[in-house]
């Protein structure tokens, strides 16, 4: 099996162990028996709703959420699992901003930890543009079981493709 694009990060022993598992058809009960449920967040008003509680737990100061929803074409092989976008602009002599969270469809059907990583991830960049240290401690603060979730994540991505694949 060749380098997945998932794991591209992460240290070369951990994609071989991720190959194996694969290989070895005991990657998906190591997912399901780990993940065992899925999340009832399956509206875009519902992941409003959810990505605006965890806003309003974490981030009470940062700028206000304007959109979140679910989207079908978001590219999760280009590794964008979720989107935030931010515009500004002069409404009278005021700046305003507009920040919108888009999160890949198929993460409906994920565990409820994993949509939570993603929103999580996409909430921190309301304060922190980049992936830097600052980023990651935000996203620990709010998830602190992030790093794992991530990974895990990547590798129920994995799993799916190669589900789809076989």
């Amino acid at each position: 099996m060749s380098t997945p694009d998932y794991l591209a990060g992460y240290p070369a022993s951990l994609q071989q162990q991720a190959a194996r598992l694969v290989t070895d058809g005991r990657l998906g009960t190591y997912l399901t028996r780990k993940y065992p449920e899925s999340h009832h967040v399956q509206s875009d008003k519902a992941l409003y709703d959810y990505v605006s509680a965890l806003k309003s737990r974490y981030m009470k100061k940062a700028a206000p959420l304007s959109q979140a929803r679910y989207d079908s074409k978001l590219n999760v092989v280009k590794q964008a699992l979720g989107l935030h976008t931010y515009r500004a602009h002069v409404q009278g002599n005021k700046l305003k901003t507009r920040n919108s969270i888009t999160v890949a469809a198929l993460f409906r059907e994920a565990p409820p930890e994993f949509l939570r990583m993603i929103v999580v991830h996409e909430l921190a960049h309301f304060r922190e543009k980049g992936h830097d240290k600052a980023f990651y401690q935000l996203c620990c603060h709010m998830e602190p079981d992030y790093h794992q979730l991530e990974l895990d994540t990547r590798l129920w991505l994995l799993w799916r493709d190669h589900v789809r694949q076989a």
